[in-house]
């Protein structure tokens, strides 16, 4: 599994959808709520299916072989 790291630099916490936009695991805003959606996406090793989920500094997230911490 591939660890990455992403720094909020804007507030206090990243919307979990956007994140995995940023982040380049889905191509758009749509398929990121999919996914989130069927349960493949998981934050904190739990599966997370709320779409604007607050991920915030300290937390995990996993989707698809990919991990990254958030800084």
């Amino acid at each position: 599994m591939k660890l990455e790291k992403f720094e909020i630099t804007k507030g206090d916490y990243i919307e979990l959808n956007k994140l995995l936009k940023f982040m380049g695991w889905v191509d758009t805003g749509g398929e990121a709520g999919n996914v989130i959606s069927l349960g493949l996406v998981k934050v904190q090793n739990t599966v997370e299916l709320r779409i604007r989920n607050k991920i915030r500094v300290g937390m995990m997230v996993e989707y698809n072989g990919n991990k990254v911490e958030v800084i």
